[in-house]
C-alpha cells in the first residue's frame, strides 16, 4: 500500500495529456468508483515549499515552490493564486469534493489588526507558525486535488502545476470562461437518474451522517496526536534543562566550609560526574524532539490530510442542500405562483396578449424546473461517487496507526539506548557502592 507523507514514491506520469478525454468508464455503471486507495495515492505527490525571501529587506508576500512528480516541474505560487485555483474549481465542479483553503491572515484579534510590512527579523514566533501552518495546509489542498479522479484529468490542474508563465490566474479564469460547469459537459448528466437507487435520498442521509460521525472522532484522535507531539518536544525543553541544571551544579566553585572539609572528595567527585552528564541530557533532548517532530509529520499531518477531505465532503453535501437543492424548491414555487396567476387571469377574461405572456413565462419556468430537477440527480449521482471515494480513503487508518506505533518503537528504542548508556556513568555519584542503588529511596 502506498504511504501517505512525503516518503511516497508514485509512479511519473504515464504520458497522457490531461487535456486528453478521461479514459472511458469500463462497461456496467458509471456511477461506480473503481480506483483503489494505492491507484489514487499514486496519482501524483506534490510538494509545497516556502522559497527563502530575496526580494528586499521587506516581506511582502510570501511565495511557494510547488513541485509535482506527475508533471516533473517546478512552479512559483502565491497564495493568491491557489485561490483562484480553488474558485475556478469551484465554478467547473460545483457537485465534487473541493478541499478547502487555510486562511489568508491569522484568525482572532490579529486578524483585524492593520496589516504591516514585516521586516525578515521583526516576525514572530506566531507569524513563523502560521506561515508553516498554511504550507503544510496549502500541500495537503493540492495532494488532494491532483489525486481527486475528475480533478487529476482536467486542464485546471495541469496549467497549475505546470504553467511557469507570471499570469497563471488569468490563465486559470479564460479556462472556465465561457465552458459550463461539469453538468453542461458530461456525457451522463441527463441520465444521472437512470444510474440511482431508487433510495438515493436514503442512502444520501445515511452516509452523511456515518461521514459526520467518523469525522468527529478523526477530530478527537487529531487533537489527542498533537498533544502527544507536544509533550514530547516539552519532554525535551525539560530534559534539556535538567542536563543543564546538573552541570550547573556541578560547575559550582562555592568552597566548602571547614565543618565539611572531611567530606570534599566525595563532594568534588560528585561535582565532576554531574558536570558531564548535561551531554547526555542535551541528547535525550534531541532524540525526544525528533521524536516529536516525526509524530507532527508521520501522524498528526496523516490526521489533517484526512480530516480535510471528510470536511470537504460536509461541505458539498451543504451545497447540494444550500444550492441546487434550494433552487429547485424555489423554483417550484415560482411555478406555483405563475400557474396561480394564469388560473386568476383565465378567470377574469384578461386580454388574450397577458395570457399569451404568462403562457410563455410559465413554459420557461416549466423548463428552467426541469433543468433544476436534472441537476438535482447529477448532484446526487457526483455526491454518491464522491461517497465512494471517501470509502475507498478509508484504509489510511492504518497508514496513520502504523506511523505512529513505528514512532513510538523507534522513539523509545533510541531514547532507551541513550538511558543505558548514561547508567554506567552514574555509579561514581555513590560512594562505596560499586552499582547504581535499585531500592527505593523514602523519606
Amino acid at each position: 500500500m502506498q504511504p501517505l507523507g512525503d516518503s511516497a514514491k508514485p509512479p511519473l506520469s504515464d504520458g497522457r495529456d490531461p487535456e486528453e478525454p478521461p479514459m472511458q468508464t469500463p462497461p456496467g455503471n458509471p456511477l461506480v468508483v473503481s480506483h483503489t486507495l494505492p491507484e489514487l495515492l499514486g496519482k501524483d505527490t506534490v510538494q509545497v515549499e516556502l522559497i527563502p525571501e530575496k526580494k528586499g529587506l521587506f516581506l511582502k508576500h510570501v511565495e511557494y515552490e510547488v513541485s509535482s512528480k506527475r508533471f516533473k516541474c517546478s512552479v512559483y505560487r502565491r497564495y493568491n493564486d491557489f485561490v483562484v485555483f480553488h474558485e475556478t474549481l469551484l465554478q467547473k465542479f460545483p457537485y465534487r469534493m473541493v478541499p478547502a483553503l487555510p486562511p489568508k491572515r491569522m484568525l482572532g484579534g490579529k486578524s483585524k489588526a492593520p496589516r504591516r510590512i514585516c521586516t525578515r527579523g521583526d516576525m514572530t514566533e506566531a507569524d513563523r507558525e502560521f506561515i508553516e501552518g498554511r504550507r503544510r495546509a496549502l500541500k495537503r489542498f493540492i495532494n488532494l486535488v491532483a489525486r481527486h479522479p475528475p480533478f487529476s484529468e482536467d486542464v485546471l490542474l495541469k496549467l497549475f502545476l505546470s504553467f511557469s508563465g507570471s499570469d497563471v490566474q488569468n490563465k486559470l479564469k479564460e479556462l472556465v470562461q465561457g465552458v459550463g460547469d461539469e453538468f453542461m459537459i458530461c456525457k451522463f448528466a441527463t441520465q444521472a437518474k437512470d444510474f440511482l437507487p431508487a433510495d438515493i435520498q436514503l442512502q444520501f442521509a445515511a452516509s452523511r451522517e456515518l461521514i459526520r460521525n467518523i469525522y468527529n472522532s478523526f477530530y478527537k484522535l487529531r487533537d489527542r496526536a498533537e498533544r502527544i507531539a507536544t509533550r514530547a518536544v516539552d519532554n525535551a525543553a525539560d530534559l534539556l534543562i535538567f542536563g543543564k541544571e546538573l552541570s550547573a551544579l556541578g560547575s559550582d566553585t562555592t568552597p566548602l566550609p571547614s565543618w565539611a572539609a572531611l567530606n570534599s572528595s566525595a563532594w568534588g567527585n560528585l561535582k565532576q560526574a554531574l558536570k558531564g552528564l548535561s551531554v547526555e541530557f542535551a541528547l535525550l533532548a534531541d532524540k525526544a524532539v525528533q521524536q516529536g517532530k516525526q509524530e507532527e509529520n508521520d501522524v498528526v499531518e496523516k490526521l489533517n490530510l484526512f480530516l480535510d477531505l471528510l470536511q470537504s465532503y460536509k461541505d458539498l453535501c451543504e451545497r447540494h442542500e444550500k444550492g441546487v437543492l434550494h433552487k429547485h424548491q424555489r423554483a417550484l414555487h415560482k411555478y406555483s405562483l405563475m400557474k396561480r396567476q394564469m388560473m386568476s387571469a383565465a378567470v377574469q377574461n384578461k386580454e388574450p396578449e397577458t395570457v399569451e405572456q404568462l403562457e410563455s413565462r410559465i413554459v420557461e419556468q416549466e423548463n428552467a424546473i426541469l433543468t433544476m430537477e436534472l441537476r438535482n440527480y447529477f448532484s446526487l449521482y457526483c455526491l454518491h461517487q464522491e461517497t465512494q471515494l471517501i470509502h475507498i480513503y478509508l484504509p489510511v487508518t492504518s497508514h496513520i496507526l502504523g506511523a505512529f506505533v513505528n514512532s513510538q518503537i523507534q522513539g523509545h528504542k533510541e531514547m532507551s539506548k541513550v538511558w543505558n548508556e548514561l547508567k554506567p556513568k552514574l555509579n561514581c555519584l555513590f560512594v562505596g557502592s560499586g552499582n547504581v542503588p535499585t531500592s527505593s529511596f523514602a523519606p
